[in-house]
């Protein structure tokens, strides 16, 4: 297996990315794995990697937060992100993995790697902390804010797949973001797609609403982009404001830092339970590779976890399962 690696994306590159590509080996000394690491080639080289399995490959440009995604793709061939799309589309590579402009992972892998055939628009879908630490698969949280019913039914077909093969869960339960729980809520997009969810190869319970996204009762969560950006947005934000008001009280004075002291296990799990590193990264579905988002603000575990993720990806062969359950209706 060979994963192509975009060393130059993200906040923390490539410092983040080539610690979390050696946490990533290093967890896994005898498989047959390989990193192909794109970017520039004296930073990288500067940090003395040690395994053999890992392969530089020069890059002498980045595309930035700030490039406009289309225009970057097309015009910086030599930045490290398009290098590494080419490596996966001509086969040297199984999968792609950036830290990078999401915009702009999305435009090389529709322009570079290609679509699954039959599916129009790709969807972005991270994996949710729950409640009960299972997580939720959400799709789409910004790929395609102007979706149609037939989009969203590929995207429960592809995350019905993905939460089966990649997170373990046998008959996963798909439900569809909505304003409320009845058949008959919401708008001309949820009205329409209720319907075709009922009728798929899935196993669909039925609306669900934004304040039990995380409960954990279902397993993957069908939206169009700019609701899915929406609640993903708002959810992050409400964990970090949380967990800093909590942080400040409990700092506030002696008695609450004695009281912090003591419950510092169960702090700790409830941070661990919030964190995003612990998910992966951001699977980009309906590409014709395994495409995975990190997070633009990974630390090395972070990024190693967005590998790992890649490596099941393509280790249970999803994208050619996603391929057959969009050919055959049958999952």
């Amino acid at each position: 297996m060979i994963l192509a690696v975009d060393a130059m994306g993200g906040d923390h590159a490539p410092r983040a990315i080539v610690e979390g590509v050696v946490q990533f080996l290093a967890e896994r000394p005898t498989e047959d794995i390989e990193i192909r690491l794109v970017g520039d080639e004296l930073k990288l080289r500067s940090y003395d990697i040690k395994d053999p399995r890992v392969t530089i490959i020069h890059a002498a440009s980045v595309i930035t937060g700030e490039d406009e995604p289309v225009r970057a793709i097309r015009r910086k061939k030599d930045s490290s992100l398009v290098v590494a799309a080419n490596l996966v589309k001509s086969k040297e590579a199984d999968a792609l993995i950036s830290a990078g402009n999401t915009g702009a992972l999305m435009t090389a892998g529709l322009f570079v790697i290609g679509r699954i055939e039959g599916v129009d628009r790709p969807a972005l879908a991270p994996t949710f902390p729950t409640r009960n630490g299972k997580g939720v698969v959400i799709l789409d949280v910004g790929a395609n804010p102007d979706a149609k019913a037939e989009h969203l039914l590929d995207y429960a077909i592809m995350g019905s797949v993905y939460a089966e093969q990649v997170r373990g869960i046998k008959r996963p339960k798909v439900a569809l973001l909505n304003i409320g729980s009845e058949a008959g809520k919401g708008n001309a997009l949820t009205k329409e797609t209720y319907p075709l969810l009922e009728t798929a190869p899935i196993h669909f319970v039925g609306n669900v609403e934004a304040r039990e996204a995380m409960s954990g009762e279902v397993d993957v969560i069908v939206t169009e982009g700019f609701a899915g950006n929406t609640l993903l947005k708002s959810t992050e934000g409400a964990a970090s404001m949380i967990m800093g008001v909590m942080k400040e009280q409990f700092m506030s004075s002696l008695s609450s830092k004695i009281a912090a002291f003591i419950l510092k296990p169960k702090l700790k799990k409830m941070k661990q339970l919030l964190a995003y590193e612990e998910y992966g990264g951001a699977g980009l579905f309906g590409i014709a590779a395994p495409v995975i988002k990190a997070h633009g603000s990974s630390n090395a575990y972070a990024f190693s976890r967005a590998l790992a993720q890649a490596q099941l990806m393509v280790d249970q062969q999803v994208v050619a399962k996603m391929i057959e359950a969009k050919a055959t209706k049958e999952i």
